[in-house]
């Protein structure tokens, strides 16, 4: 630890945490099925909004040239991203202060209240430019609630998690996401069978949308009936023993752990433009640059997205064993060795060929995905842990998640090749690569003791 993070106040609680016994393990099973859910209906929404890209961008926006609509509706999924930081900084320093469980249950109805409303919205047709300017809106209030989603699921878990099984518990949370993503290209595959146009262009868009709101609310109700974790509670309990003692979490994290902030900042570039490229813009890159049919490409991706699901609970258990660090290190070099090999295997459209394809970047994405959310949090203390991790990780994602499609769509457009997304992703595995190489391991220490 560093003499930065030693002087940080309250990084260390005096009061003991003890791991969980077995009689509490209804408690971490309803904190799983909150951390499950809430995620799940995230990410449903926005490989939904992936899956439907066509469709989307001829509802809300008028253009000739698809190309130029298909690039707005990316550019309205990327701009929706800039709230994420500040949506992290406000459900990340609540988080700290008021507590896990009350950020998640506030946040969660924000965000799924806002997905409801996109599947309500007229079309351009409608009402002109006023339909795409409320897509935008929503988009930006969902970004903004979802901010605190992941990095709250994922510490509410951790703190409650044993520590040998911390990496486990925490991939529950991607987990969760890739789940939502199936459901959604799943969903998105069914409509392109058993729909015709016409069908999913008019209403059947509308339907993932609108499936938000009912369950929603059943995450804020198991939300509201859980208390925040041990370890929180011990650290409230030592800022209660000390007189005058305010919480300050976003000065603190810059004050005292900035070096932890910017390391897990590069981790969690790689973790953003490989979740949305392999997972999200694929579909998407193999209809329009690749030649594949919609319905080819959706089935090969959801087959994808099952495995994947295995995968990330075998790569959170795995890291529970070998240490988040040499994980997430072996996921950098793997990306800068096969993603340009394999974008040039998807260009033979070959059905079995893409799908092992996609199974292999699936794998590989796992690695990271699996053992990123158990790293980030070990990688701060408790009374900034919520905060850290939530900015690194939304930061990371707004800049390099949102536009992964985008800047993949243009960089096509520009270069005229299809491979020029592949070398975009390896340079910025590289990057990672440079700071989990400057990263520490915690991943066998208790979470008091970060």
């Amino acid at each position: 630890m560093s003499a930065a993070a030693e002087s940080a106040p309250l990084s260390a609680p005096t009061a003991t945490h003890t791991s969980p016994e077995p009689e509490s393990g209804n408690v971490i099973r309803k904190v799983a099925v909150s951390s499950f859910l809430g995620n799940f209906i995230e990410w449903f929404d926005y490989g939904s909004y992936s899956y439907f890209a066509t469709v989307i961008a001829a509802v809300f926006f008028a253009s000739e040239d698809p190309t130029v609509a298909l690039i707005s509706t990316f550019a309205v999924f990327a701009v929706s991203f800039i709230m994420r930081p500040i949506g992290a900084l406000f459900w990340g320093s609540l988080g700290d202060k008021k507590g896990r469980k009350w950020a998640l249950s506030i946040s969660i109805f924000l965000m799924s209240g806002a997905t409801f409303l996109i599947g309500c919205l007229p079309s351009y047709a409608s009402i002109g430019i006023l339909a795409p300017a409320l897509l935008l809106v929503l988009r930006m209030i969902q970004g903004f609630s979802a901010a605190g989603e992941y990095a709250g699921a994922a510490t509410f878990l951790a703190e409650y998690a044993p520590a040998k099984k911390r990496g486990l518990y925490c991939s529950i949370v991607p987990a969760s996401t890739s789940v939502g993503l199936l459901v959604g290209s799943m969903l998105a595959t069914l409509m392109t069978i058993f729909l015709d146009g016409d069908a999913v262009l008019t209403w059947g868009w509308r339907i993932p949308f609108l499936l938000a709101g009912p369950l929603g609310l059943v995450a804020h109700y198991i939300r509201t009936r859980l208390e925040d974790s041990p370890t929180y509670q011990a650290m409230q309990d030592e800022l209660a023993a000390k007189e005058n003692e305010v919480q300050h979490p976003v000065r603190d994290l810059f004050k005292h752990h900035l070096r932890e902030l910017i390391v897990s900042f590069g981790a969690c570039m790689l973790n953003a433009v490989g979740f949305y490229a392999v997972l999200t813009y694929l579909p998407t890159y193999l209809e329009t640059a690749v030649g594949m049919t919609a319905e080819s490409s959706q089935i090969a991706t959801t087959i994808s997205l099952v495995a994947y699901v295995a995968f990330v609970f075998i790569s959170g258990k795995i890291s529970d064993t070998f240490g988040r660090k040499k994980m997430l290190i072996t996921a950098c070099v793997l990306f800068v060795v096969l993603t340009v090999p394999a974008f040039m295997l998807l260009n033979t459209a070959d059905f079995v060929i893409v799908l092992i394809v996609e199974l292999i970047m699936c794998f590989v994405l796992t690695i990271n995905d699996g053992t990123l959310s158990s790293y980030l949090t070990e990688t701060f203390p408790t009374d900034v842990r919520y905060t850290g991790f939530a900015l690194s990780f939304n930061l990371a994602n707004a800049i390099f998640g949102g536009t992964a499609a985008m800047i993949s769509t243009w960089l096509i457009s520009v270069t005229g090749s299809t491979i020029a997304p592949a070398w975009y992703m390896v340079i910025i595995s590289l990057i990672a690569l440079i700071a989990m190489i400057m990263s520490k391991e915690n991943s066998h220490k208790d979470l008091d003791s970060i």
